[in-house]
């Protein structure tokens, strides 16, 4: 590929796309929404989790290092991580 390709968006060589979001999910008044990134590999599990806390949306982000290869299942697994993390942290994640 040549370098003025690379410059002006051809081929896409390597970059890391975020895969369509899933569905958004409830977890005792959090929102979870389930956000595998792509890989050349796979899916990178990932989600963000929301809640509002007085007055104002607050926001938490996580990307793993685990990849799976079905964006489904990776979507799946990320959703569960999420519950695991607002289970073990709370509102803490926030901070």
């Amino acid at each position: 590929m040549s370098i003025l390709s690379r410059l002006f968006g051809g081929g896409g060589g390597g970059a890391k796309r975020e895969a369509a979001e899933a569905p958004v999910e409830d977890y005792h008044g959090y929102l979870i929404t389930p956000a595998p990134q792509e890989e050349s590999d796979g899916y990178r599990v990932g989600a963000r989790i929301e809640k509002e806390l007085d007055g104002e949306v607050k926001v938490h982000h996580f990307l793993r290092a685990d990849v799976l290869r079905d964006r489904d299942e990776a979507a799946a697994v990320s959703l569960r991580k999420a519950k695991q993390v607002i289970d073990e942290q709370g509102e803490r994640i926030f901070r």
